[in-house]
């Protein structure tokens, strides 16, 4: 089975060095390459928080990215300019996709300032993905990272394909409302797990509450064509978030969402 991961990081600081070895992972392309090899992930999609005016950054050719607004003060002030570098890296094949993190930077993704951001990617036809729900930072607000953000801007923005990252973890009763009244939503499963998981079965017992909750809001929506896999890499070992994933999926929507779901949504154009 073919598996596109939609959601993880790049980047060579000590934070990422130390998450990365948490989970038995070198912070480093040579290994992401050859663990994807080896689990056959064929392509994965990078949620950037490079500058915006970095509009000739280069990622590894199995990789696509996400333009991430590094600075949304500097946006909020100078809107124009900074629209025009996303148009930039938007109108490139390896851009997949504009990222926002509201929860780090204290900002509404309904905020009516962020108009022209939106019309940029529906002009190019490429989705806005979003951090929702916890942060890793203690400083961040998690009023601005709640699902039910979402809603709003969803309903406001209603040509813009919006995708809820980490299905708004851990507050899946609210994501799934957000996805089931928004038909322009979709959701990665990204950021569930971090480290390694040294047995997976006394994982999944000592979880129950958590798993089974996450497992019943999926089944509730059934709309299995609206999730993708991700990884968050380098929070979590791959293998064991390959296997989550398939203990939180049907068999019969595997092939959806490890691969077909993150091909069609951010247009990859993968055989």
């Amino acid at each position: 089975m073919k598996i596109i991961d939609a959601h993880l990081h790049l980047s060579t600081d000590a934070y990422f060095d130390e998450i990365a070895r948490v989970a038995q992972h070198e912070n480093s392309e040579a290994h992401l390459r050859e663990q994807y090899a080896t689990r056959g992930i064929v392509h994965g999609i990078v949620m950037g928080n490079r500058p915006v005016a970095d509009v000739d950054c280069r990622y590894p050719e199995f990789l696509s990215y996400c333009v991430g607004i590094d600075d949304m003060r500097s946006f909020f002030s100078a809107p124009k300019a900074a629209v025009r570098f996303v148009r930039q890296h938007l109108a490139r094949k390896e851009c997949v996709g504009v990222k926002l993190y509201p929860g780090y930077q204290s900002f509404y993704i309904h905020d009516d300032r962020l108009a022209p951001l939106y019309e940029a990617a529906v002009a190019f036809g490429k989705p806005v993905a979003v951090h929702m729900g916890l942060t890793a930072s203690q400083e961040a607000l998690l009023k601005y990272s709640h699902p039910s953000v979402m809603d709003e801007a969803a309903t406001k923005f209603r040509r813009v394909s919006f995708v809820m990252c980490h299905f708004g973890e851990p507050w899946f009763a609210d994501a799934a409302a957000v996805i089931e009244k928004n038909p322009n939503v979709t959701a990665d499963l990204s950021g569930i797990l971090e480290g390694k998981i040294p047995d997976f079965e006394a994982f999944l017992r000592e979880k129950r509450f958590y798993v089974e909750r996450l497992k019943g809001w999926l089944a509730y929506l059934d709309r299995y064509d609206r999730f993708m896999f991700g990884t968050d890499w380098p929070l979590a070992n791959l293998g064991d978030y390959i296997a989550f994933t398939k203990e939180i999926i049907p068999q019969a929507h595997w092939e959806e969402v490890f691969f077909r779901n993150a091909n069609r949504i951010y247009q990859l154009n993968l055989t």
